[in-house]
């Protein structure tokens, strides 16, 4: 048994030396090879599975292909790096320069025989052997070989890439249980040329025979068919192609396809980008012109450089321009001139006091004290009388909510105007859009300035337009008893104002004849986009006295001052509280309202008139006011005197009421 021991050893100590001997530069080699200097990295696998002989064959391989080299510090360089699951540089492309020295080293490499991290080495190969710490030379090609003999146990794609790309051309070379997608992926292109795979160690000498040719042979680019697109580059027994300034490789590794940099958002242009390869240029979209520094751009202000044809108003945009009149004018078809829109100073008005001008209409007002008549232009003195009013408000999506405010402020207005009390003009408001709601009816609130506070507080609904709906609901319920409506028994005329901005939805036929044959006196005001048709439609007879539009929400301030919602009193009189004359109370409350009506009269007229001479120039009005209520004065001495004396008489019979005592 012993012998038999002694025998194997001594038979692998002889295939030792016998590979140790052949692990020697030849003597007399052949020429070597001249191919310009190469920066020449060997990464070999020392893995557990690479056998010792194996391993004996992977140093006898790296011999043989540097004895064929021209080894000096200005022409080949190599180092030699192995790993397992580690990485160890045995030395470095500046440690020998001399061929034996380097095969002294080769030989003196022992394995690691651990795992496969071929990622780490090809990292370490990258970022450390091919430095200039470590002896790597600029523009010199830089070549490594890579022998493993088994799969890796890390990642290799995207850390061979980055090499790749660093300029490092790898060849990957397979030995029996290597995988050949790890090599494929470590290799550079083509990888016909760059990738082997043999089936034992003992083979591996057929890729050094090839790595020789390839090193050491002819110009690949001027000698081969190498298909290259655009530019051709010869390394040491391989080629590699190149792209032009402003292309790029493509993944063949042969091809090339222009840099897009405005695709790829690599530009600083402010509106339009022109892309050619590797290159950008500026420009404007139409209406704008490029600055100096050929980046920004400045919109072109045609009216500004007084480039336009309008007669008063220029709007600029950007290369273009609109035309506009100043208030009181029309702009024309020709988009260009305009025409005065003052009616005031343009029509027979027939205004008795003043005419007041809107955008392509008129109205007429009258003097403080007097009132606007149903003919629309006289004056007269008739005063409002005791209604009930339900006011229609839009408050549809179109509105818009700076105008909602506007209409608040219109219904604020028409408020004014009236004598709200318990007894005499009682006011409801209905906010309508898509639905219909009642903001207050029309015995909550008993004085105007309840009224105009609640108006203010009034919430924009928005949504749709059905204004149908409204009418159906102030026929139905805000004209009801519940909701403070008086009995026609009492005669308190009714009256409806719808306000509108706009078509409604919904239809409005049923409902405007129901209120009309229900005695409702109905108000219709529009703005904007409003219907003229459907206005008239909701509007009593005779329509003009009942229908009122604008184009703008800014000019419904002049409707309200217009708008005079009055029944003069030989139409009605209103709700009359019957009460006993001859009561003490009666008589009393008599007498302080017509003393406080005499100091009134004394202090608006008598004092006025010594006040100031600068009011001398409305003598006309005031003496004619003067003498109206100076008769109104007398009349209710008059009235005074006689119920006391009715009173005093001791008047038989039921007692007289304040319309039999006046």
């Amino acid at each position: 048994m012993r012998m038999r021991q002694l025998g194997a050893l001594c038979g692998l100590m002889l295939l030792t030396l016998a590979v140790l001997a052949s692990a020697r530069p030849k003597a007399g080699s052949e020429q070597k090879c001249k191919s310009g200097p190469v920066d020449l990295v060997f990464l070999i696998d020392s893995s557990r599975s690479v056998r010792p002989y194996e391993f004996e064959t992977m140093r006898k391989f790296m011999i043989d292909i540097l004895d064929t080299l021209d080894i000096g510090p200005n022409t080949t360089r190599v180092g030699v790096v192995q790993y397992s699951s580690q990485v160890r540089s045995e030395f470095s492309l500046k440690t020998h320069t001399r061929l034996d020295s380097m095969v002294k080293g080769i030989n003196q490499i022992i394995p690691l025989a651990q795992g496969t991290m071929t990622g780490l080495a090809i990292r370490y190969m990258m970022n450390v052997a091919f430095s200039a710490e470590e002896g790597d030379r600029p523009k010199v090609p830089n070549v490594a070989v890579i022998v493993t003999d088994g799969r890796p146990q890390d990642r290799v794609a995207e850390v061979a890439a980055e090499a790749r790309q660093k300029g490092i051309e790898i060849y990957a070379v397979g030995v029996a249980r290597a995988d050949m997608a790890s090599l494929r992926a470590m290799a550079s292109l083509p990888f016909e040329d760059h990738v082997f795979l043999v089936e034992s160690f003992d083979l591996i000498q057929q890729f050094g025979q090839q790595f020789q040719d390839k090193l050491c042979g002819a110009d690949l680019c001027l000698e081969s068919d190498h298909g290259c697109e655009h530019i051709c580059e010869s390394s040491p027994g391989s080629y590699h192609c190149l792209c032009l300034p402003g292309y790029t490789l493509n993944d063949n590794g042969k091809t090339c396809a222009a840099i897009d940099l405005c695709a790829e958002g690599k530009h600083d242009c402010e509106q339009i980008c022109i892309s050619a390869p590797g290159v950008f240029t500026c420009d404007c979209h139409k209406g704008y012109t490029l600055n100096e520094d050929e980046k920004t751009c400045t919109a072109i202000d045609l009216c500004a450089e007084g480039k336009h044809d309008c007669e008063q108003i220029c709007i600029s945009a950007p290369g273009v321009f609109t035309c506009d009149c100043n208030k009181g004018f029309k702009l024309n078809r020709d988009k260009r001139t305009c025409t005065n829109m003052d009616l005031c100073n343009t029509v027979e008005h027939g205004c008795e006091h003043q005419c007041v001008s809107t955008p392509g209409s008129y109205y007429c007002i009258c003097p403080e004290g007097q009132l606007l008549q149903e003919d629309g232009k006289s004056c007269g003195t008739c005063k409002s009388a005791n209604i009930d009013l339900v006011l229609l408000i839009d408050g549809s999506k179109s509105v818009r909510p700076q105008n909602f405010e506007l209409v608040k402020q219109f219904v604020n207005q028409v408020v004014d105007s009236l004598d709200v009390s318990a007894h005499g003009t009682r006011v409801g408001l209905v906010q309508y859009s898509s639905r219909v709601r009642t903001e207050f009816p029309l015995n909550m609130y008993h004085s105007a300035d309840e009224i105009k506070a609640a108006v203010m507080k009034v919430v924009y609904m928005e949504k749709g337009t059905m204004t149908g709906l409204a009418l159906k609901h102030m026929l139905e319920h805000s004209f009801s008893e519940a909701e403070g409506a008086r009995p026609p028994s009492r005669n308190i005329p009714r009256v409806g104002l719808v306000f509108t901005d706009g078509r409604s939805q919904d239809g409005i036929t049923e409902y405007t004849k129901k209120a009309k044959e229900a005695g409702i006196t109905m108000y219709a005001v529009g703005v904007g986009k409003a219907v003229e048709d459907e206005l008239r439609e909701i509007a009593s007879e005779p329509v003009e006295k009942h229908f009122y539009y604008t184009t703008d929400f800014s000019a419904i301030s002049t409707i309200a001052e217009n708008l005079k919602i009055n029944v003069c009193p030989e139409e009605s009189q209103g709700e009359i509280e019957v009460k006993d004359p001859c009561a003490c109370e009666s008589l009393v409350e008599f007498q302080q309202a017509t003393m406080s009506s005499l100091d009134q009269f004394t202090q608006k007229h008598i004092l006025f008139l010594t006040s100031s001479p600068k009011h001398k120039v409305h003598l006309f009005s005031i003496h004619y006011r003067f003498t109206c209520e100076l008769n109104e004065s007398l009349l209710l001495l008059n009235q005074l005197s006689t119920g006391w004396d009715h009173c005093s008489s001791g008047a038989a019979g039921e007692p007289a009421s304040v319309q039999e005592v006046i």
